[in-house]
């Protein structure tokens, strides 16, 4: 829930400068005091997850949200008193008090369903428990409703005046670049806290060498073993997940709102891979805490790359806007980037049912995954190869080089939703 509440607060963030676009030392002065607000903001949700039953924290969780709001309000009210600060499509625009007031009512919905929320923790705490729930996921919540909406009385169109508003609206899209930007820091960061887990805590103190291992540093280490073959493993891991999701947004065009959502879910489950490293290795060989912590660890990645195989398969659907055209379906690369996507779900079921058939070597068997994965990627490339070749053999003699096909002819291919629906 944090990590969902950290990225509504950065794709409001990011829709409030593509209105403002240019700032000035009055906005830089409003955006710095907003963003300490925000760090404010995740500690009092740690309170209030840890006092449920204490309306404190949800009184405190409550402003941080009201004041970001203000802010946010401050700065669209000052932004559109320069209009030179604004993106030139409003800038053009001669019904700028229009888009200022759109605006403004987006930016006031969350701070003033938070202001129920306040009032109601005083009354009836879980009601402003479900209040900020439908806070966090309130641009979903739209977007569903948006879906049923069009699926029941048809497709509305936009109005001319709503077109330029679009760049701020929650329901709407963020820039492929964004999301991109956005997730490389989330890998990043993950990287960095594994880091730090294995330099801070698995360096043997001098005293204790010398003491109960009579200065012999090799045998000290050893005593720290399973630790660096977790490391090493949960490292490889994240690694291999950024370069399948680099690998994925190397094709892609456009992200719609549904591959947004995919892939904020996929972060959520790679930022708990530092909580699977320090699992693996917590509890004693053989124990039923062990295979459970295993268990758990396999359960993240594979819904962390379930969530990246749903975003490809969200991709499809929509083609032709959103994916180049040699991955489209019977593109010369779709067959490989299926099972690169496929490969960790996978990898990741499988070793879950290993580990419950054979628990005794379950911490064994998970290791080999994660470290015997990269392997499995260099085979992949190999086999799909093979495998095309042969299916083309068998049963496209006439077409010898698949990979000859021109990008146009590849282009006009029909698109998988057709085919589906």
């Amino acid at each position: 829930m944090t990590f969902l509440i950290v990225t509504v607060a950065w794709a409001a963030h990011i829709r409030l400068f593509q209105v403002i676009e240019r700032i000035d030392d009055t906005l830089a002065l409003l955006n710095l005091v907003r963003t300490p607000t925000k760090v404010f903001l995740l500690m009092n949700f740690s309170l209030m997850a840890t006092f449920p039953n204490n309306t404190l924290g949800v009184l405190l969780f409550c402003a941080c949200v009201m004041v970001i709001g203000l802010i946010q309000a401050l700065i669209v009210l000052y932004g559109f008193s320069r209009p030179f600060l604004l993106n030139d499509q409003i800038q053009m625009s001669e019904n700028q008090a229009y888009y200022k007031r759109r605006i403004l009512e987006v930016i006031m919905r969350v701070p003033i369903m938070c202001l129920f929320a306040s009032v109601f923790s005083a009354i009836f705490i879980q009601v402003s428990y479900i209040i900020l729930a439908i806070v966090i996921f309130l641009p979903y919540i739209a977007q569903c409703l948006k879906w049923i909406r069009s699926k029941a009385i048809g497709q509305v169109e936009d109005s001319p005046d709503s077109v330029p508003f679009y760049t701020y609206h929650p329901s709407e899209p963020l820039s492929k670049e964004r999301v991109e930007a956005f997730s490389d820091g989330v890998y990043a960061i993950v990287a960095t806290l594994l880091i730090l887990d294995i330099c801070e805590d698995n360096v043997p103190d001098p005293s204790v060498v010398k003491k109960e291992f009579d200065n012999n540093l090799v045998a000290a280490l050893q005593e720290y073993g399973p630790e660096y073959l977790a490391y090493f493993g949960s490292f490889t891991t994240i690694g291999l997940l950024w370069f399948v999701h680099h690998s994925l947004f190397l094709h892609v065009t456009k992200a719609t709102r549904l591959m947004g959502l995919f892939n904020t879910f996929s972060l959520a489950f790679v930022g708990g891979l530092p909580l699977a490293y320090q699992l693996t290795h917590e509890f004693p060989r053989g124990s039923r805490n062990e295979l459970e912590a295993v268990q758990i660890s396999c359960v993240i990645i594979f819904f962390a790359g379930l969530f990246q195989l749903a975003m490809w398969v969200t991709a499809l659907f929509t083609e032709r806007e959103t994916l180049h055209p040699y991955v489209r379906y019977g593109g010369r690369e779709h067959a490989f980037m299926l099972a690169k996507l496929s490969l960790y779900p996978c990898v990741a079921l499988g070793t879950f049912v290993f580990t419950c058939v054979l628990s005794r070597f379950s911490t064994s068997i998970f290791h080999m995954m994660e470290i015997g994965v990269p392997f499995a990627f260099l085979v992949l490339r190999l086999l799909v190869r093979v495998a095309l070749v042969l299916l083309r053999w068998l049963f496209c003699p006439a077409r010898n080089d698949l990979d000859s096909v021109p990008v146009e002819e590849e282009d006009s291919q029909l698109p998988i939703h057709d085919i589906v629906t």
